[in-house]
């Protein structure tokens, strides 16, 4: 049932059931494991990727369509997505890393994600594994700021302050909200000048500083 689900939110049905349940499988569960999968998701992930930068911003030259694909491949993007999914109640996993919250691991969730990726390239191919991860990855690029030049939220707020010679930013840890499996962290993002207080909202604390500090940089910039 659970595997039903992150079916219907990947948008794509597995017809060998085979590969979907390695996908899911991590080392500590066996010997046959996503290692090699994810190996191979890793290459369709870039790809895809970077296909959609190159369609979406046509006058930008490579290296800064290099950045911008780093920024969106990073372990920090993918496990959000994965969070979103809820990919980490469908894993496999060894006793231990039950123990330990492995299930929300980010490393151990972003790892997943690309193996499911070469895992559908293997099931139906590039085309299909690249739809799949066009539709995961689209509406973020969709909202890219080109001028940003990839630069993530809290490296674009700490250039600004630094160029206005203000001090830099202090993030607090505000509240923590819902099931250890499926958890939000709400952030807030202090500037002292200009006083300034933005809140942040993500399934790890990193996501959710990085949303209050885009917060932050809109506000200053109007």
């Amino acid at each position: 049932m659970l595997s039903q689900r992150l079916q219907q939110a990947l948008g794509y049905t597995f017809t060998r059931a085979d590969l979907l349940v390695q996908a899911l499988t991590h080392r500590s569960y066996g010997a046959v494991n996503n290692e090699r999968l994810e190996f191979l998701g890793d290459s369709v992930l870039n790809c895809s990727v970077a296909r959609a930068l190159y369609d979406a911003f046509p006058e930008l030259p490579e290296g800064s369509l290099s950045r911008l694909r780093a920024n969106l491949v990073r372990q920090e993007t993918l496990a959000d997505i994965a969070a979103g999914l809820k990919l980490g109640d469908t894993l496999r996993l060894g006793e231990g890393e039950l123990k330990s919250g492995g299930f929300r691991r980010p490393s151990i969730l972003a790892d997943a994600l690309e193996s499911l990726f070469g895992a559908i390239f293997l099931d139906a191919g590039f085309d299909e594994a690249q739809r799949v991860v066009r539709g995961l990855f689209d509406p973020l690029v969709a909202r890219i700021d080109p001028k940003a030049s990839g630069k993530d939220a809290k490296t674009q707020l700490q250039e600004i302050l630094q160029s206005r010679r203000l001090p830099l930013p202090d993030y607090r840890l505000v509240d923590t909200r819902g099931e250890a499996h499926d958890q939000s962290f709400i952030v807030e993002c202090v500037l002292a000048k200009p006083s300034l207080c933005t809140r942040g909202v993500g399934k790890s604390r990193r996501a959710a500083e990085q949303a209050a500090a885009l917060q932050a940089c809109t506000e200053l910039k109007q």
